[in-house]
């Protein structure tokens, strides 16, 4: 498995992830590397990239996979892109925890 799409920062754990939306189905697909060595985790949404309903859409994904409440996950960077830089407001425990079930 890819390592490099999380990283510990001072207000919880911030990652990287790559957004497919209008999708069949909500899912994280793992880790992935890029072309450019770039590191990502993979998320697909069901909801459309329009006014901000995809990001809802993920944000709501990563809280349910990794127990972390939706109002402590931010949009850090990465709104109108595919690829997004999030923070989840946590422990370094509990980011420990949240990055196994973000893998599961």
């Amino acid at each position: 498995m890819p390592e490099g799409w999380h990283r510990q920062v001072a207000d919880g754990l911030q990652i990287t992830v790559r957004l497919t939306p209008k999708s069949s189905r909500d899912a994280l697909d793992g880790a992935e590397n890029g072309a450019d060595g770039a590191v990502w985790l993979k998320a697909r949404v069901r909801a459309i990239p329009e006014d901000g309903k995809a990001n809802k859409a993920l944000i709501a994904l990563l809280s349910k996979k990794s127990g972390v409440a939706k109002s402590r996950i931010h949009l850090q960077s990465g709104a109108t892109s595919r690829l997004k830089t999030l923070v989840l407001e946590c422990s370094e425990g509990e980011a420990r925890e949240a990055i196994k079930r973000l893998l599961a």
